[in-house]
């Protein structure tokens, strides 16, 4: 009797967005060889990903760096499928144009306190010398709660980076702009890290897999965005605006962070642990393929 094989299931979970379902395509799409892999694909919010990475529910997760900085003892970051915003980012809006300054003492809703976006904002006050008050806001409602006065301002994220204009809403500052102004880098936002516990060639393996999936969605690009434009909320009828944020989060930065990229984690979080937002000194961790 032929023994039976075992199935290795790989829980794969990201953010459903338009950026992270164009690279995830091929991967979670039975578009690639997994070579007996069976992929469990989970989609959640990104503050969500980032406290079930606490417990290492995900083999393979969407992770804020924010999030990273607490937890590069359980996980690893992946070398390729980052999101990074080079002179652009999660931006601050309001519901009439105000200075940053103005935000003083001010309600401002956040899409979870271990986002990058949450570590930007309190990076950005600090040196504009103001405190304001942050509420948790699940990310696809802050618009509508800073259009309805339920808060003075808003921390705004994927594809609301494009629409909060439609909704009559004024932009006090883009956090990637001011971070390439402040650090001539771009601005890391959110990566791809698997768990540290799997064995090194499993690691290596699902990496390849993932750079394998970014190549193909940018070799089919019109069905990987037919794809991906499912996830992209409000821009669902938009094809122009819908190509042009993906185009913002999967490009070269994606395929790999290179020196820059991975200069650009490091001051992000040495400068996080100055600030004393992150509680210790924290070195990245990339596999390395």
């Amino acid at each position: 009797m032929t023994p039976a094989t075992t199935t290795r299931t790989v829980r794969i979970a990201h953010s459903p967005d338009s950026d992270d379902a164009f690279m995830f395509y091929a991967l979670t799409q039975g578009l690639l060889d997994v070579e007996g892999l069976e992929i469990d694909h989970v989609l959640d919010d990104i503050e969500t990903l980032n406290r079930a990475a606490f417990d290492g529910t995900f083999e393979i997760t969407a992770i804020s760096f924010h999030a990273y900085a607490h937890l590069h003892d359980r996980y690893r970051l992946m070398p390729s499928g980052a999101s990074f915003g080079d002179g652009y980012g999660p931006v601050v809006v309001a519901r009439e144009p105000v200075a940053g300054r103005d935000l003083a003492g001010r309600s401002v809703a956040i899409p979870g306190t271990l986002t990058t976006a949450a570590l930007a904002l309190a990076l950005w006050t600090r040196e504009l010398g103001v405190e304001v008050e942050t509420a948790v806001v699940p990310f696809d409602r802050i618009l509508d709660a800073v259009v309805a006065g339920e808060h003075d301002a808003g921390v705004v994220i994927h594809e609301g980076q494009l629409t909060y204009s439609d909704d009559g809403l004024a932009r006090v500052e883009d956090l990637g702009a001011w971070w390439k102004r402040t650090t001539g880098l771009p601005l890391p936002l959110g990566g791809n890290a698997i768990r540290a516990d799997l064995e090194p060639g499993l690691q290596r393996r699902l990496c390849r897999l993932l750079g394998e999936s970014i190549e193909y969605a940018l070799a089919h690009r019109g069905e990987a965005l037919e794809y991906a434009r499912r996830y992209a909320r409000g821009l669902e009828d938009d094809p122009e605006r819908s190509d042009r944020f993906v185009g913002m989060y999967v490009n070269e930065w994606t395929r790999g962070y290179g020196e820059e990229g991975r200069r650009a984690v490091r001051e992000l979080l040495d400068r996080g642990h100055r600030a004393g937002i992150l509680p210790r000194r924290v070195a990245a961790d990339f596999v390395e393929v």
